[in-house]
């Protein structure tokens, strides 16, 4: 394994990216542009690199769903930590282009929602195209096969463009959110602000089958984050779930969540516990009575006790 690697959703100036740029360890790491998030996550699986960071989801558009699903499929990955990204895109051209010379442009697909009213407001004729990356679209237009790319403005000068519109977002506050994947290991110490993330399976679709599953976190007094269903590919109405709770596996309520759907799941992945982003452990709300470790173990104390007959 290349531990001195690392791979992300390329090419190069995207905002995978500059994500990646801002983990300290980058510094010192061979940073290896991939055509595609399942390209970047099998050089992991390979060898070839020790990690990928990869988008997972969007404060505007939500999950990535080429990120969740390779998670769930394919040889066992892990998260190891989570970074937020603010998003904001510029509108690249060639220099020498004006806004009334854009007939086409180009970006990812989840950049279109995100810049939707922007372009009805100020390019209402204007063609979309999706690209593989908003990096590849700068890369079209400097190919002159389109006239203009969203992308992040840092992207401008590596493809030759200009940015001829900066600070384009139609929603304020929007990031998006990244994770840094590696093979399986025993995950990070728990920092008191973490999150844990699986992918479930159910056993068969009947009445109340998802509400058992979660049943399972809120019996513990277990926060759900992100929730979404996405199709196994074995037919029509069969799903699995993506899932991202506070805590850490550690956690004994979160520990015990996990054990409750194993024994009521045919599958469940692990694919990580790793700290929050930008939240520290004093910033996290204090738990709800009687799902702390301290009373987990109290509790557990009392079922030995009354089984020794010492109640």
């Amino acid at each position: 394994m290349s531990a001195s690697r690392y791979t992300y959703l390329g090419p190069e100036g995207t905002f995978t990216e500059a994500a990646l740029r801002t983990l300290p360890e980058a510094a010192t790491r061979e940073l290896m542009p991939m055509v595609s998030v399942p390209a970047a996550l099998d050089a992991v699986r390979s060898g070839e690199a020790a990690a990928a960071l990869v988008p997972i989801e969007n404060s505007v558009e939500g999950g990535v769903t080429a990120t969740i699903d390779e998670l769930a499929t394919g040889e066992p990955l892990m998260i190891y930590r989570e970074v937020l990204l603010p998003i904001a895109f510029a509108l690249l051209v060639r220099p020498g282009t004006a806004l009334s010379d854009v007939k086409t442009v180009t970006g990812h697909p989840v950049a279109q929602p995100q810049v939707r009213n922007w372009l009805a407001a100020n390019l209402p004729d204007a063609q979309w195209e999706s690209a593989a990356s908003n990096a590849d679209g700068a890369r079209l237009v400097q190919e002159g096969r389109y006239d203009a790319a969203f992308a992040g403005e840092f992207a401008a000068p590596t493809y030759g463009l200009e940015p001829l519109v900066t600070d384009i977002h139609d929603a304020h506050n929007a990031a998006t959110r990244f994770v840094l994947v590696g093979r399986p290991a025993r995950p990070a110490a728990r920092t008191g602000a973490d999150k844990t993330s699986v992918v479930i399976w159910l056993g068969d679709d009947h009445p109340g089958a998802l509400l058992e599953l979660l049943q399972e976190y809120s019996a513990r007094g277990v926060n759900l984050m992100r929730i979404e269903s996405r199709p196994t590919g074995e037919g029509i109405g069969r799903y699995c779930f993506s899932v991202d709770c506070e805590g850490h596996i550690t956690d004994r309520r979160v520990g015990e969540a996990l054990m409750g759907l194993k024994r009521i799941c045919p599958n469940v992945r692990f694919l990580g516990s790793y700290p929050r982003a930008g939240v520290n452990p004093s910033d996290v709300a204090q738990l709800r009575h009687g799902t702390s470790d301290s009373e987990f173990s109290a509790a557990s104390d009392w079922l030995t006790r009354c089984i020794d007959g010492r109640a």
